[in-house]
């Protein structure tokens, strides 16, 4: 597993978990399985943020994806569901980015 999880990048994982667990959600009509792919991604990315950023930069960006994901639905009420996942997904790209991007140039 850590082989194939060195070539995609935990902020990609991130992002796909967010979308994904939207797309499963919605298109069986069965939340929970939803939740399986969000929790399923985000254990995945949070694995990569561990091995490439260390535990404190993995909580970090744990606690940043459980309010992405917390935060998409209240911004859904404003603009509709996939645009807000669309962009906290992008959100939580960004700052996965950032944070391993940093760790690796130390």
């Amino acid at each position: 597993m850590a082989k194939v999880m060195a070539k995609v990048p935990a902020a990609a994982v991130a992002a796909s978990g967010l979308v994904g667990g939207y797309g499963v959600a919605r298109w069986t009509k069965k939340r929970p399985l939803g939740g399986v792919a969000l929790a399923a991604a985000g254990s995945l990315a949070a694995y990569a943020w561990n091995r490439q950023a260390g535990p404190r930069a993995a909580a970090g960006l744990s606690v940043a994806y459980v309010a992405a994901f917390a935060g998409s639905h209240p911004l859904a009420k404003k603009v509709g569901a996939w645009p807000a996942v669309f962009a906290v997904a992008g959100g939580m790209a960004g700052a996965s980015w950032a944070v391993t991007r940093r760790a690796a140039h130390r």
